[in-house]
């Protein structure tokens, strides 16, 4: 029998123990949050039916859709004339009929219409699963990669953008995160720049090219602008808009003299004030946070996709891309035939935020940890004797462990060394007789005889 060499597909990961305990610890400090503001946790399957998914992402992202071959002989019920054009995209209809899902929007799309009389509109879900792309793997971008959203569908009240503000907030202060902006905008309010300008149809071209401003500068933005369709006229009345400065209040005002012959962007000022109102009522005794909230004119994520406020947030400690983002969005199950819901969600970028963490030294000890306490095995004696400290140790919720067998103290050690255990019980004769096992703290040598009540006392 030959010996296959292990490997993994291209663009998917192992996570190490250690890796998983700092992966859960984000995940859970953010499900914390979610909960607290009334979200409750779904799953759906990693596998969708094609047709749900295919239509949903453009033609870019149709093409990155990981396909699933049909089980059994999928070939036998091809017709032999569509097999010889070698046409693949023709023949996969016939080949495949599921496909892993691609993200989590369409799936909870397609959840709340197939369960719309089973659930309590507004409904406010969260979700924490994987998702597959056949993209091209580079540093930073997986095939296979974890999503943490959560969305409330069926309500038009901007208290729901309020609440996506605290909660991003909440977790990211809670990840012990310091420094960090949460980005606004409007649909609307970019509509109605592209309306005073006269270019309506170009919004999206002045969206894409604004939104570069960070990266190319003013003359970039100016350059590609032209190359878009747009005029040196156009590109002065927009040189005020995209340069906003000031508190957001400030900016809120120029807009406001700006668009004041667009009814639609008016419309869009109005919602950010009414979010940022909500805000203020909410959280009356935070400073800070108010100064981690900025209205960005050239915030433009998803445009074909979102119609009202817009979120993005930055680390401002590392130099790194968002670390969160989302939007409203109507009609989000539409394409599955239940018309006019409304919807609002967020996303947390969880691999960007662990690298944030683990750049800044962030995770706590206890995310760094699994088993606490490791107990020696020297012989069957000794054995018999932890079985029962053993069994204390994880009643009072102390993860525990017992070396499985009898083995020389430095093995022992390395292992716990090795496994990251900052505490080791020692049981020898001595111990055993006087009813006194020895702790020791692998950090700092010290040893101390106890009993095991005082043990578990100071483990807790």
């Amino acid at each position: 029998m030959s010996v296959t060499k292990p490997s993994l597909p291209k663009g998917t990961r192992d996570f190490s123990p250690i890796e998983m305990v700092k992966r859960n610890y984000i995940y859970d400090t953010i499900k914390t949050v979610f909960r607290k503001y009334g979200y409750a946790e779904i799953q759906t399957p990693s596998m969708e039916n094609l047709q749900t998914l295919t239509g949903k992402y453009g033609d870019e992202g149709d093409k990155l859709i990981f396909k699933i071959l049909n089980s059994g002989d999928y070939l036998a019920k091809v017709d032999e004339t569509l097999l010889a054009t070698r046409n693949s995209n023709l023949a996969t209809s016939k080949l495949s009929e599921k496909a892993l899902r691609y993200d989590l929007t369409v799936p909870f799309a397609r959840y709340v219409v197939m369960h719309q009389n089973d659930i309590a509109f507004p409904f406010k879900r969260f979700q924490v699963q994987p998702v597959w792309r056949a993209d091209r793997p580079q540093k930073g971008r997986y095939r296979e990669f974890y999503q943490c959203d959560a969305d409330v569908v069926g309500s038009t009240s901007l208290l729901n953008e309020a609440e996506f503000i605290l909660i991003y907030h909440e977790a990211l202060s809670k990840l012990g995160l310091k420094d960090f902006t949460i980005k606004i905008n409007n649909r609307k309010i970019l509509s109605g720049i592209a309306q005073i300008i006269g270019k309506p149809e170009l919004i999206v071209d002045m969206t894409v090219a604004i939104d570069k401003l960070d990266k190319i500068g003013l003359d970039g933005v100016a350059k590609e602008l032209l190359e878009r369709g747009f005029t040196e006229a156009d590109i002065e009345k927009l040189k005020p808009v995209i340069l906003l400065e000031g508190s957001n209040a400030a900016k809120l005002a120029s807009l406001k003299t700006v668009l004041s012959a667009s009814e639609t962007g008016l419309k869009g000022i109005q919602e950010i004030e009414t979010v940022f109102n909500y805000v203020n009522n909410l959280v009356t005794n935070n400073p800070k946070l108010n100064t981690q909230i900025e209205l960005d004119i050239t915030l433009a994520r998803g445009l074909n996709y979102y119609t009202g406020c817009i979120f993005e947030v930055k680390t401002n400690e590392v130099a790194m891309g968002s670390i969160g983002g989302g939007g409203r969005y109507d009609d989000l199950t539409g394409m599955f035939g239940l018309k006019d819901l409304t919807g609002v969600g967020i996303s947390f970028g969880a691999d960007r935020i662990y690298d944030v963490l683990e750049e800044l030294n962030l995770f706590p000890t206890s995310a760094q940890q699994g088993t606490k306490v490791l107990i020696s095995n020297f012989d069957e004696k000794a054995e018999l004797y932890a079985l029962p400290i053993l069994q204390q140790l994880r009643e009072a919720g102390i993860p525990s462990e017992l070396y499985p067998s009898s083995a020389k103290l430095k093995k022992q050690m390395s292992y716990a060394d090795a496994k990251n255990i900052p505490y080791v019980i020692l049981i020898g004769e001595e111990e055993m007789q006087n009813n006194l096992p020895t702790l020791k703290d692998m950090a700092s040598g010290e040893q101390q005889k106890l009993s095991a009540a005082e043990i578990i006392e100071q483990l807790k």
